[in-house]
């Protein structure tokens, strides 16, 4: 039996891996390249009297490589002892799949072309001349459905019989042509392309310091910075241009008009003057959509949980429990968690879909590429506008989604940075003090839009600080320079609205709930105990308020709502039920779901408008939850670094407070 190796390369999101699990099936092994931390697939497939290993690379739009991911591809295929190269393109995008193409036709003389997703292209009407295709390449190019598995079996004839082609030549402009041709004399003759060697000498590829290049010296005038930007801005251009010309040959459109819709919708979605509008109108939609939707539901559950606490403790009766540990059980753990969960399931339920509804239509992307300038600006990398809109529902997920940001410094950007952004768990208590001080209340279709625009009009105030702190660290302790990344503006496709519901529950809602109550368990037994151990007339709670209250006038809030705050470390949804608990000395957190008596109860303890926007103030920019510094520490490796992600917001939240509280005195 003879055996190959294979090199499956291609673009992201192009099926690549489902082609890689159909071939491979069960036969796949995961492990690091070797002296690489990346993980890497391989499998293997028997077809006929051939054992094919099949090596699943990181996808990469380019072996001109931004990422850390896209080196590790490079490398592995200038570098590695292989037989053939499959490189898997989106039969829906294949111009931007074709220039990975050419990449490494140029230096492989092995390539199998295989063009997937070919029944995506048949419903969107796209026709692709595969014969004309592999004229112009020279290669075999098959056209495959991985999802329901045709084509591969020819692309695997292809894969075993495929020879020797002669390398893709790519005519660059004769300047560059001159330096190619200089630098490939001063190479070595060892077992790579000395073509391509140089083209990644003049991209600055430190791997090739280890190459015995001749005369390194006279090497140095091709390779100095200034001029390297433009040999490469040259390289790339020509390559697109290659790409397009072959697109041209091959693409029809049944509907001539299906490629200028999608670049109609682009170009309102990508322009800043209607783009940054219509990514404030979504947000402005989703929140007031959850802010209408979500009240019904969290009734119910509130409903359905005090029925519950009602029967658990008669059966802590007929246990004849001590009364004093059923408080602690029942008023104490049971309530916190239970208020957890009334709290934040519904907003989670409504806004994760809709937000995933955004992803899979393909808006998110575009709403990324409006935000990716003002990031760059501020020295931070354009990923981190995904990372901050992930924060919006919860920051622990935030702070996970800067592992796609390739450098160090910008990543712990993108972790500093992400509490700016409100969770759902703030939520509860932003929208309660906007309807309660900032407009009439009322469960009107009108005071939920009113609440909508001022909740929008906080987020945006946390989007202001996120770029003007990642601008100030860039310029302090975490100094450099921006890199620059590749975002995919996929094509817009009809969502599958089971997939979104089932993906956002289970991978977003319920992952953030379990965190969420794993840490309002203790936080109920500890509440409970502050507010039932007296010290004479006066509870814990009620003396740690007192301590509080020079500082929390100082800032125009009182020791009260301080305290509310550092009680809620372990979750924020709790706060303002302390907050309740501890002015109307209870002993246990109590529902309140009627905001007119709540408003009483706050007034009548001194609350102006001035003390509920200065709670919003500290509400938005105060500490992350316990969940988000074990995740930040997890994801830095680093008290230090969780411990700054502490004090940085809180510190903006106490001077906001305190410079809003001086300004109330001079005006």
């Amino acid at each position: 039996m003879q055996t190959r190796k294979v090199a499956l390369i291609g673009n992201p999101n192009v099926g690549k891996s489902t082609v890689f699990n159909a071939l491979t099936g069960l036969h796949q092994h995961t492990g690091n390249w070797p002296g690489k931390t990346v993980e890497n697939a391989y499998g293997e497939c028997h077809y006929k009297d051939t054992l094919l290993t099949i090596y699943d690379l990181p996808g990469t739009y380019s072996l001109i490589s931004h990422s850390y991911e896209e080196k590790v591809a490079s490398d592995f295929i200038c570098f590695e002892q292989y037989d053939v190269a499959i490189v898997v393109c989106d039969a829906v995008c294949l111009e931007r799949s074709l220039n990975l193409v050419l990449q490494t036709m140029e230096i492989l003389p092995n390539v199998v072309v295989c063009v997937n997703l070919m029944d995506e292209a048949e419903k969107k009407r796209i026709h692709i001349d595969l014969d004309k295709l592999s004229n112009l390449l020279k290669v075999p190019v098959i056209g495959t459905s991985a999802r329901s598995n045709e084509g591969l079996d020819r692309l695997l004839e292809e894969v075993i019989s495929c020879q020797n082609h002669s390398y893709y030549s790519i005519s660059y402009p004769l300047y560059l042509e001159n330096i190619i041709s200089v630098l490939t004399t001063k190479l070595p003759d060892m077992s790579y392309n000395s073509r391509w060697v140089s083209l990644k000498l003049l991209e600055g590829d430190q791997i090739f310091d280890s190459l015995p290049v001749l005369n390194k010296e006279e090497l140095q005038p091709f390779l100095n910075y200034p001029r390297k930007v433009f040999q490469m801005d040259d390289v790339v251009a020509t390559l697109l241009q290659e790409s397009k010309n072959i697109s041209k040959e091959v693409i029809k459109y049944e509907s001539k008009d299906y490629e200028s819709k999608m670049r109609k919708w682009d170009r309102i979605l990508t322009r800043k003057a209607t783009g940054i509008p219509i990514m404030l109108l979504l947000l402005f939609g989703i929140l007031w959509i959850t802010i209408r939707f979500s009240n019904i539901p969290s009734s119910m559950l509130f409903d359905l949980f005090h029925f519950l606490e009602i029967k658990l403790v008669s059966i802590f009766k007929i246990l004849s429990i001590p009364s004093w540990l059923t408080s602690l059980l029942v008023e104490g753990v049971y309530r916190t968690l239970t208020w957890v969960v009334s709290v934040m399931l519904p907003p989670m339920a409504i806004f994760f879909p809709l937000f995933t509804l955004l992803e899979d239509l393909g808006v998110l992307p575009r709403i990324a590429f409006n935000l990716d300038y003002p990031f760059e600006k501020c020295k931070a990398c354009g990923k981190q506008s995904l990372t901050m809109c992930m924060g919006l529902g919860c920051n622990a997920v935030g702070v996970m989604g800067a592992r796609i940001i390739d450098s160090k410094r910008e990543r712990l950007l993108a972790i500093l940075t992400n509490v700016f952004m409100p969770c759902n768990g703030r939520f509860p208590a932003i929208i309660s003090m906007i309807s309660m001080f900032m407009i009439s209340i009322s469960s009107s279709v009108l005071s939920s839009l009113i609440s909508a625009f001022v909740l929008t009009c906080v987020i945006l105030l946390g989007i202001f600080m996120t770029f003007l702190i990642s601008f100030l660290l860039s310029k302090t302790i975490l100094k450099g320079y921006p890199s620059s990344f590749t975002l995919e503006l996929p094509p817009y496709r009809k969502p599958q609205i089971g997939k979104v519901i089932v993906r956002s529950i289970f991978d977003r809602t319920l992952f953030v709930l379990g965190r969420a109550i794993l840490v309002a368990a203790p936080a109920g037994f500890l509440i409970w105990i502050l507010a039932n151990v007296m010290i004479g007339e006066s509870s814990l709670i009620t003396i740690l308020a007192r301590y509080l209250n020079p500082f929390g006038m100082m800032i125009g809030l009182d020791g009260m709502i301080l305290l509310a705050f550092l009680l809620g470390f372990p979750a924020n949804e709790i706060v303002l039920p302390i907050l309740m608990l501890g002015y109307l000395s209870l002993g246990s957190m109590t529902e309140m779901n009627d905001l007119v008596l709540m408003k009483n109860v706050l007034v009548s303890h001194g609350w102006t408008f001035l003390t509920a926007l200065n709670f919003i103030l500290l509400c938005l920019f105060h500490f992350p939850c316990s969940t988000t510094i074990l995740t930040i520490k997890k994801e830095t490796n680093s008290w230090k670094w969780a411990m700054f992600a502490f004090i940085l917001p809180t510190c903006i939240g106490i001077i906001l407070c305190f410079c809003t509280h001086f300004l109330s005195f001079l005006f």
